[in-house]
């Protein structure tokens, strides 16, 4: 049940998915292949080579061969549905700080255990309501004390005179949120009423016997950056090598990929190695943020098992994405049973790890070049069409979005992102009280290099099982302790011998927690493998 298992397109513990088919592979690259600031000189499509035509994307259409109109639809990213987090771990005693592109959020639970959501500040005085706190199931503002129920209205201010009316200016703004399939989704419009047709609905996770592995992950780059690492199959074997036993280098090779279907909501097709008769895998990418891998798979006797990869990406500001990773299928292996559940969010916090210092780099040169993708990216028919199609598609509806970087248009961010430098609600009281180490300016200021503030603060499983090995640590660590000087005090050579090997298999113990530990708590370094 792996995550590359998935991604790969191999079907192991978990697998890859499948659906519906055909239609043609899209057509040659525009001219303008060139690097811009990498002083790469501007080429025609003249003068381009028939291999590069060949090996390359090709433009859509005539018109984007001249760099003319791209077939823009009506958009509006507000009038979405985004996923927030998953259902199981919103906290059951705080608020919860969140994003969608540059509106900050507060998620929590009523007194009922109703998820409400509101706009993240404080009509007083602009305080972060996700910094306060739950009393009697109301919000409560923690720089003076304001209260708020599940409508966000302002029901108690402890500075009003006696017999005052609160004014009715102060409420907080709230928004729709629904629990779907285990995710709660948010409606980010205030002028259009949620279309409930506009929620994703997941067919593979409806079906009987269908068991997945869910987790969260804050991630240092862009959502679009996110999304083309995620539709990206080809560099599994290399940037993944033996991560586990699906991904390996010498299987890198040319890949397959048949579109069937482009839309203004998005596209969708089949991809495969191009050694297969045929493309197993169907993938589709919905807006705003929703990528799913299927496969199926037929037996002998003609029963079918069903396997997904499923991706929410939430834009969570500039430079900043909030995954929901969701792996699962009909059949699932006897040896998982064997595994606890955080062994396979460790080993998918590993995958997204490996690639971080990548999609970073990336996601500033994007930033700071400010030019369409086409001026950057050298995409091949045989690896990159996913990642063209999703450039394209953003052509269409960019320009309803805050930011945008297309495959022929930009509109970059106008406005700088505001770095907050204090952390804030969950993290600062989970990051106050626990032993993360390796943050930016303080040893327990949030750091997204660090898998306990990208992973375990999101995952109630994680976060329970690391205090469980803190607690066994200390445990182990004192009768070990008091086992030695036993050991020394006595003079029974029996007990003598009894005390030293208490002592000794406590200390290993003691200390496979603390490795454990320490696995989460400090940052990933990448260790190359040199050929």
């Amino acid at each position: 049940m792996t995550t590359l298992s998935l991604i790969s397109g191999t079907p192991r513990l978990l697998s890859l998915p499948s659906l519906h088919t055909l239609s043609s592979l899209p057509k040659p690259l525009p001219s303008s292949l060139h690097r811009r600031r990498l002083l790469r000189p501007r080429r025609t499509i003249a003068s381009q080579s028939v291999e590069e035509s060949v090996l390359l994307v090709n433009p859509a259409s005539t018109s984007e061969v001249r760099g003319e109109g791209v077939g823009m639809v009506e958009y509006d990213w507000e009038q979405e549905w985004y996923p927030l987090y998953l259902s199981r771990n919103v906290p059951d005693d705080a608020p919860l700080g969140l994003t969608v592109f540059d509106r900050q959020l507060v998620l929590y639970r009523d007194g009922e255990g109703v998820i409400r959501c509101h706009e993240n500040r404080c009509p007083h005085r602009l305080a972060k309501l996700s910094e306060g706190q739950l009393v009697d199931g109301r919000l409560e503002c923690l720089y003076h004390g304001w209260q708020f129920d599940g409508e966000g209205k302002c029901v108690r201010i402890p500075q009003l005179s006696a017999g005052a009316k609160i004014p009715l200016q102060a409420c907080v703004r709230t928004y729709e949120v629904k629990d779907s399939q285990g995710v709660i989704w948010v409606w980010m419009s205030h002028k259009t009423p949620p279309k409930p047709d506009k929620l994703p609905w997941f067919e593979n996770f409806a079906r009987p016997g269908f068991q997945d592995v869910s987790t969260t992950h804050e991630l240092p780059y862009d959502h679009s950056i996110l999304l083309e690492n995620l539709m990206d199959p080809a560099h599994i074997p290399i940037s993944h090598d033996r991560t586990d036993w699906t991904a390996k280098r010498e299987d890198a090779q040319p890949l397959r990929f048949e579109v069937t279907e482009r839309s203004g909501r998005g596209f969708a097709g089949w991809w495969g190695k191009e050694s297969e008769p045929a493309p197993l895998n169907f993938l589709r990418f919905e807006a705003p943020c929703v990528l799913q891998n299927n496969r199926e798979i037929v037996g002998k006797n003609g029963e079918k098992d069903y396997f997904s990869g499923l991706f929410l990406c939430t834009p969570s500001g500039q430079g900043k994405s909030l995954l929901i990773v969701r792996f699962g299928s009909t059949r699932r292996s006897p040896l998982a049973k064997f595994f606890p559940m955080w062994y396979f969010h460790q080993n998918a916090s590993k995958v997204f790890e490996q690639d971080m210092g990548f999609l970073s780099s990336q996601n500033e040169a994007l930033m700071r070049e400010r030019v369409p993708v086409k001026q950057l990216y050298l995409n091949l028919k045989s690896s990159d069409t996913w990642v063209a199609e999703y450039r394209k598609w953003m052509d269409k509806v960019g320009h309803g979005m805050p930011y945008h970087f297309g495959h022929n248009t930009v509109s970059p961010p106008k406005e700088p992102a505001v770095v907050e430098h204090a952390p804030a609600g969950l993290i600062a009281g989970v990051s106050a009280s626990s032993p993360a180490k390796g943050g930016i300016g303080s040893m327990y200021a949030p750091n997204l290099a660090n898998r306990y503030f990208r992973h375990v603060i999101h995952c109630k499983e994680c976060s329970t099982t690391l205090k469980s090995f803190q607690s066994w640590k200390d445990v182990l660590s004192v009768v070990a302790l008091v086992s030695t000087t036993l050991a020394i005090l006595v003079s029974g050579r029996q007990w003598k011998t009894l005390l030293v090997v208490t002592a000794t298999l406590c200390l290993a113990g003691a200390y496979a927690c603390f490795k454990a530990i320490e696995l989460n708590t400090t940052n990933f370094i990448r260790a190359h493998r040199r050929l």
